[in-house]
Order: C-alpha cells, then structure tokens, then sequence
C-alpha cells in the first residue's frame, strides 16, 4: 500500500513466537537489537484481498541507532500526531491502546 505509513515489523516465519519475530524484524529493518519488549495490543484487520492480524509491541529498552535498512522512509512521530500520521487502515485502532498506554 504505496505512499502509506505503519508501524516497523512484519511477517512472522512458520512457527516462530512473536517475541522472536519482533526482534527479528527490528534488526533487518532498522538494525537495532531489542533488550526488553513488552506486548501491548492486537488487532485483525480485513484488506480486499488478505486478513492481517497485527500484534503492537513497546520496545522500551534496545541498542543500536535506528535506521532504514530497506531502503525504506523512517520517522518519528510524537503520540499526539500520530492519530493524523497517515498509518495505513490496519495500524489505526493500535494508535488508541498505544496513547492509552504512553500517555
């Protein structure tokens, strides 16, 4: 979904845990190594074509300095902009457990 944003992650290999996979991602995309996470919300979102089920996590506790490793855009956002950050439909309903959260 071209020109849209979400939060960093991706798909999980066959039977690997989602910790596993949360570390995995962070380090090919932007190349930190996550010390803590902590597992905040889920949700399943329908596409026209795919069901996705996405899982948000905080990482409060990592090293490295982040940066694109795919090539692709990287930004920060404050929580209060977040809402407007343009996130794809499938990230949305995770901004509210987020600043539930955070805030």
């Amino acid at each position: 979904m071209a020109g849209g944003w979400e939060f960093p992650g991706g798909k999980l290999h066959a039977d690997e845990p989602p910790l596993d996979g949360l570390r995995r991602e962070l380090q090919e995309e932007l190349g930190i190594e996550v010390q803590y996470a902590e597992w905040l919300a889920s949700c399943e979102h329908d596409y026209a074509d795919r069901r996705v089920l996405l899982e948000l996590w905080t990482v409060p506790a990592f090293s490295g300095e982040p940066k694109s490793l795919d090539g692709q855009a990287l930004r920060w956002v404050a929580l209060t902009e977040l809402e407007s950050a343009g996130l794809l439909p499938a990230d949305k309903p995770l901004v509210a457990a987020l600043l539930n959260k955070l805030a």
